[in-house]
């Protein structure tokens, strides 16, 4: 092999392996879409909690016949 097709493939080799590090470094920190919660029963566990007023408040007040 020639001089400079040596130096091309060692430019290529380092090139590849510098793209996977960055490769598996990004899916390293990141999550896959669908393993996330969707979003309506994430807003509903972080805002629609049990309902408070499910019982009938009144039900206590009322005289029994």
């Amino acid at each position: 092999m020639s001089k400079t097709r040596k130096l091309f493939v060692t430019l290529v080799v380092i090139f590849v392996i510098l793209l996977s590090y960055a490769s598996y470094d990004i899916s390293r920190r990141t999550t896959f879409p669908g393993s996330k919660p969707q979003l309506k029963e994430r807003l509903h566990k972080a805002y629609l909690g049990k309902d408070s007023t499910k019982g009938d408040s009144l039900s206590g007040t009322r005289p029994e016949n």
